[in-house]
Order: C-alpha cells, then structure tokens, then sequence
C-alpha cells in the first residue's frame, strides 16, 4: 500500500508537470553529475532507462569525469560541442558483471543507443562461481539436510525464523572473513554441511542470472562502443576486513592488470566492493592510487561536485524494483521532500 502511494505521489508530480519543474531547477543550481549504481538488471530497467534518455545526458564514466573536472572553462565549447545540450549529465553504472548485464541490459543499451559502465570481478569472470553475497540465501534454501550447527549454535532448517538466522550467520562469517581463502575454505565447508552445490558457471544452473558474465560476452559488449569497463577487485573481498595489507594491494591491482590484459587497453575506474568508507577505509584508497586508477566509485548517495575527490566518486542507489516515475523523483529529491513533510506534521499531530 506504501509503495502504491509512492508511486501514485511520483506520478502525479510528473503529469503536472513539478518533476519537469525540479529538475530544471537542478540544471540551472549548479555544475554537478550524476553517478547512478546500478547491479542486477531486470524488471523496471527498460522504463528507467527510457525515462533517463529523455530528461539527462548519458554518458560514459570516463567521459564524464573527463569532461567535468578538466576544463570546467570550457563548459560553453562543451555545450556547443554536445549540440547546446544542457540537461544534467549521469552515467549509468553496473557493479559485479551478473549474466544478465549482457542478456537483459545489453540490448537494451544496444537498441536505445545509451552508454554503460561495468565494474567487473576478474576472479568471478574466470571461475564463473556463485558470487559470495548471494551464497548464504542460495545454500539455505537448496540444503539438504535437516539441520546444521554453525559456531556452536544449532538450526532447525523446518523453522522459517531459524532459516533467516542462519543466512545472517553465513553472511557475517564470510562477509568479514580475513581472507578470500578463508572465505572460500568456508563456503566449501558449508555446503557440505548442507549437503548442496552453490550454481556454476557451465555446471548445473549454468542458466542462472545470478551467475557472472564470460569473457567472450564482455569483449562483445565493449566492442559494441557502448559498454565500458572498470575494475572491482579480484574476488570482491571487503576489503577493511583483510588482516594482509599485501593481499589487499594485490586484490586491487591484479583486478586492473588482468582486465588490461583480456580488453587490451588501460582501465582507469575503480568500484570500491560494498562502497562505503567503513568497507574499504584508508588503506583501501591508498592501494588504489598505488595500482595507477584515476577514479574510483563508492556508493556515497550524493552528486558528484566539482570538490569531489577523484577517489572518493558518490553514486546514488539504482534499484530496478522501483516504479520509473519514483526513480524519477528520488533524482530530484522530490519524494524526500514529500517525506520530510509527512513526518513534520506526525510529529505536530503527536503533540
């Protein structure tokens, strides 16, 4: 019932016109760009994507950040350049390289002629394993067995409130795991455990979206001109949770050199994993820098600013589960607004 409000409330300030309104107000406010993070691709993507072509200037990462920091003097030859086109430049951004970024997402981009970006795991690419986040609902769900003991602590797997306990163990063990070996030592453990197989790549659910691209679909995709690559480390560790600042380094730097090696180019964009300060810390940034990236994405929900710095990139939340017109509001701040209003009067009223 929320969600059908939100969307009626989105609506209705894009039929009216207000959304057309905010967002010219947002051009005429001041130099910025958008970085939109987008993962899976599914469901509302085709509608987002359409909506997005209409209203703002779509463009690679790379160009963008080029083109805004560089030469922020030439904005008029820019202008000219791009036709006088004034809309708010964004970039639309998809972290990990599921499958289907190139089932789904690809042509898509390809019939509407719209630039993307992927952040690919050269790890996953060349394994085609299950990615590690999704694991803990996917052994859960596929166990065998009718219970299993994890740190000392037993779950019944017949009682729904025991099942979503047992994920959020699996999640902790692995998400903070010193290690990707030890992460992957006990993902294998697990799902003996459990008596299941995580999906792969060419083995079983090789039909699973879930599961990562190829390097012959990547090559594809970028030889099309519209798809663009980054790097998103070697195995998506978090990486303030390594104990080795080597491993650290290498899962950063490998993570370039292997893509420049497949694409046979520099690659000069990095995707922190999870993206927040707290996931990659100070000494993510700095072996970031050490690897020769030129910029770097985290999942900081602001607009980027000419004071942004280059490796610290925000990027607010693509979520393809949400109506095209809420999506269109949440870029402007309209429906934040409309919430901020809703909990100031509860709060009069409970007075």
């Amino acid at each position: 019932m929320r969600e059908r409000l939100r969307i009626a409330i989105a609506l209705c300030f894009y039929y009216s016109g207000l959304l057309r309104l905010a967002l010219w107000l947002r051009q005429c406010s001041g130099c910025h760009v958008i970085i939109l993070n987008y993962h899976r691709a599914a469901d509302n993507l085709h509608a987002h994507l359409q909506y997005l072509r209409r209203h703002y200037r779509i463009i690679h990462l790379e160009d963008a950040l080029e083109e805004f920091y560089n030469a922020p003097v030439e904005v008029g030859t820019q202008r000219e350049k791009h036709g006088r086109d004034r809309r708010i430049p964004l970039v639309l951004t998809f972290d990990d390289g599921y499958i289907d970024n190139y089932t789904y997402a690809f042509p898509l981009v390809y019939s509407l002629q719209i630039p993307i970006t992927i952040f690919l795991i050269p790890g996953y690419v060349e394994s085609g394993e299950y990615f590690w986040w999704l694991a803990p609902a996917k052994l859960v769900q596929s166990a065998t067995v009718e219970k299993v003991t994890v740190e000392g602590k037993t779950y019944i797997l017949s009682l729904s409130e025991d099942c979503v306990a047992l994920v959020k163990a699996i999640d902790r063990l692995i998400r903070y795991a010193p290690s990707v070996a030890q992460r992957e030592t006990t993902l294998l453990h697990l799902q003996g455990a459990l008596g299941t197989t995580l999906p792969r790549r060419g083995v079983g659910d090789e039909d699973d979206r879930a599961l990562p691209m190829n390097w012959e679909q990547i090559r594809e995709m970028e030889l099309s001109g519209l798809v663009s690559f980054g790097a998103h480390t070697m195995h998506h560790p978090v990486l303030s949770s390594l104990s080795d600042l080597v491993e650290l380094q290498h899962e950063i730097a490998e993570s370039r050199s292997v893509l420049e090696q497949k694409l046979g180019h520099p690659v000069h964009t990095f995707a922190y994993p999870i993206g927040k300060p707290f996931d990659f810390g100070d000494r993510g940034i700095q072996a970031v820098k050490a690897a020769g990236f030129k910029w770097a994405v985290t999942t900081l929900e602001e607009h980027t600013i000419a004071q942004t710095d280059h490796y610290l990139l925000p990027r607010l939340p693509g979520d393809t589960n949400l109506h095209w017109a809420v999506m269109a509001a949440e870029l402007v701040g309209m429906l934040g607004v409309v919430s901020q209003i809703r909990k100031r009067y509860a709060r009069l009223f409970k007075r």
